[in-house]
């Protein structure tokens, strides 16, 4: 990317954000309403600033696609409402989509259930040269699942693995799954939506109240609701145990979209950047070859 400004001014918005080593990562101390030094009367500005993002992130994905070397990886973990699925569309909005794919994943299959929890997120994961976003992933199996523990029961684990000690087990097969990615070529930018409890009703009365949201609405988001205190230990556990150079965590405010939108779409612009990505260069072969060519077409 030839802008340094715009690289530089993505790393001041991400890095804040950013965990690679969780070990004295404290929830408490991330505040869902940060914004930064930006203020609501900076929306515009930041909405120019996506644009502006959005536009780098098509012309960087574009030279992902014909060097062909690595994949990225976006993985998205979030309470409901938090905005998952309004920061995907937004930030990649100028993306071919030739070189991106999404992924959701909701409750497993009958099938996806007889194979190990990684199994049906890993089958799943970008080719060299695309994006691959993952809205939800493996990580739902050290969330909700531990939440509720029935959940695990339906996996019809060996008993005589089901110990206390799964949750750290879990948390090490994918830190070693991800540094193995990471070594075979797939960059991982993993993101955190945090949203309040308070911002989640407030979204929730919305989609109630506007019948163009109806559809959005689940009973079973509110339920979720009485857990709440039980996700976010989930969730603090999570990061200070996957966050590693190799696959960082960025836990982003929620409670302003805007903002949001802004920390995800720095995130990723950076992260491309970062691999240094450039068309091929064409060898004197092939440069002959192509000089032949033009010779037929305009003879």
């Amino acid at each position: 990317m030839q802008d340094k400004k715009l690289l530089k001014m993505a790393r001041r918005l991400s890095d804040p954000f950013r965990v690679e080593n969780g070990r004295k990562f404290r929830l408490k101390d991330a505040d869902p309403g940060d914004t930064l030094w930006l203020k609501k009367a900076d929306k515009e500005r930041a909405k120019e600033g996506l644009r502006a993002g959005v536009e780098a992130l098509a012309e960087l994905q574009d030279r992902l696609y014909a060097q062909d070397q690595w994949a990225v990886l976006l993985i998205f973990q979030a309470m409901d409402a938090a905005g998952k699925d309004g920061a995907i569309k937004h930030v990649m909005s100028g993306v071919n989509p030739q070189g991106c794919q999404v992924f959701s994943f909701k409750a497993p299959s009958a099938e996806e259930l007889d194979h190990d929890f990684l199994w049906r997120c890993l089958k799943n994961l970008p080719e060299r040269g695309r994006i691959g976003i993952f809205n939800r992933s493996y990580y739902e199996e050290t969330l909700v699942v531990r939440v509720h523990p029935e959940f695990l029961a339906r996996q019809q684990l060996p008993p005589r693995l089901v110990t206390k000690r799964i949750w750290e087990e879990r948390f090490e097969d994918i830190r070693n799954v991800e540094r193995h990615l990471f070594r075979s070529g797939v960059l991982i930018r993993k993101f955190f939506l945090h949203a309040s409890k308070k911002e989640q009703k407030k979204r929730f009365l919305e989609r109630l109240d506007d019948p163009e949201k109806n559809w959005k609405f689940s009973a079973a988001d509110v339920a979720e609701r009485a857990h709440w205190d039980e996700y976010m230990e989930a969730y603090e556990d999570m990061v200070r145990h996957t966050a590693t150079p190799e696959a960082p965590w960025f836990v982003v405010p929620a409670d302003n979209k805007w903002f949001t939108r802004m920390v995800v779409a720095a995130a990723v612009v950076e992260a491309l950047a970062s691999l240094k990505l450039h068309y091929p260069v064409v060898s004197d072969a092939k440069r002959k070859e192509l000089d032949a060519a033009r010779r037929r077409l305009e003879g």
